[in-house]
Order: structure tokens, then sequence, then C-alpha cells
């Protein structure tokens, strides 16, 4: 199979199985920390925490901003674009929903405390991502055309050249935001505590109370979480 047809049927196959990438990532994570237990300072975890919030938000706004039946977390139906997103924030980057699972996933790296974890996690997520972001523009390339290569000529893939913002299509939709982003803030919390929990507790040598306040956040999300999650099916209040 020539490279350029090999590129694309595995870029398919990573993007239908992305989800499950972080189970991955949690085992390694946790067992390097097993290996070499890191007492993390406070100032590298607020920087961590917030890393992880920009992502969200990124996610939240290119979502957001975006027209209908474009992006989101969709993996069994594959490739979906009725339209092309040019505006916002992807105006900036093509791809600003993987910029945001980078700095998502690299807040959690971080708590690991290892600078070789963290180098070898970036250069996972690139050749992981690579392979997926081929295979979404070899799909928008032939759905749009020249639309499609004036946009990407003049646009960036991942890091941006400028951060001009320009006034998006469509009006921002809280309704899409909660159906598509219910879970990101919940499991951002939730490997926080599980991280510093697992860390705190090697570093003392014996399991310590996990009721903190790192618990307490994440139980919050997760009601909000089945609240959502129970609208979405049984009410029409999310319903665009």
């Amino acid at each position: 199979m020539p490279l350029q047809e090999e590129f694309e049927v595995q870029g398919a196959f990573l993007f239908r199985w992305r989800s499950y990438l972080p189970l991955v990532f949690l085992v390694l994570g946790l067992g390097t920390m097993a290996l070499f237990p890191m007492d993390l300072p406070l100032w590298l975890v607020i920087i961590a925490l917030c890393i992880g919030l920009l992502g969200q938000l990124l996610r939240v706004l290119a979502v957001g901003y975006a027209a209908p039946n474009t992006s989101g977390r969709n993996t069994s139906e594959g490739q979906i674009a009725d339209s092309l997103n040019t505006q916002g924030l992807y105006g900036m980057v093509r791809h600003p929903l993987y910029v945001g699972n980078f700095l998502m996933w690299f807040s959690v790296c971080l708590l690991v405390g290892s600078f070789w974890f963290s180098l070898c996690f970036i250069a996972a997520f690139w050749l992981y991502y690579e392979r997926i972001m081929y295979t979404e523009e070899q799909f928008l390339r032939r759905k749009f055309g020249d639309i499609y290569l004036d946009w990407a000529q003049k646009t960036p893939a991942f890091f941006p050249r400028h951060l001009r913002w320009s006034a998006p299509k469509h009006r921002f939709s809280w309704k899409r935001v909660l159906k598509k982003e219910k879970n990101g803030l919940f499991a951002l919390l939730l490997l926080f505590w599980l991280f510093l929990y697992v860390q705190a507790s090697l570093l003392a040598e014996k399991w310590l109370n996990p009721f903190n306040g790192w618990a307490y956040a994440a139980l919050a999300t997760a009601l909000w979480y089945l609240v959502l999650k129970w609208m979405k099916y049984q009410t029409s209040w999310l319903k665009e």
C-alpha cells in the first residue's frame, strides 16, 4: 500500500479509538510515579491546573462556535463535516480541539513530576495525532476542494502564527457545549485527584484518606455530568 494511503488508513483507525488513548497514558503515568515518586511543589500543581483549564476552554470555544455536525467527540460515525469551520479558533489553527486535548493531557502529565515522561508524552501525542490530522485533512480536501486549500494555506495546523480572533459565522451554542463537553472538566479533576492522591500516598508510604478538596471537586463535576447525561436522553432541553 502506498505510504499516503497507509497514513490515511492508520489515521482512520486511530481516530476511531482515540478516546481510549488516555487509558494507556494513565497506566504509564501511574507506573512512572510508582518508580519515581516526587514531592510536587504547589506552584507546579497550580500551573498544571491552569494549563488543563485552558485546554478545556479551547475545546469549549471550538465546539460552541462551530457549525452543526462538524466538531465534537464523535467516534463511531467517523469523519463528519457538513461545512468548513474557518473563523474563531479555526482562524488561528486548523485543529483547535486537538490543541485543547494536548493541553488537558499535558497538564496531568506534569503531575507525574518526570521531565522524561513529559517528553515521551509529547512525542507520542504528536505521532498519534499526526495520522489523525492527516486523515481528517484528506477528507476535508476531497469534500471542499479549493475552499479548504485556501484556508489551509494561510492557517497552521497546530501552532498558531497569531492570536487574532475572527468573528465566527454562528452564534455561541451553550447547548452544544453541554452535550459534547459535559465530561471534560470531570475527567480533568478526577485525574488530578487520582495522580495527586497516589503521589502523596507513595511519599507517605501508606494509603492516605482519599477524601480531600480534589475529591470533592471531582465528585461535584461527576454529579454535574450525570445530570447533563440524564437531560440529554430524558428531556428536550439540550436539543438545538
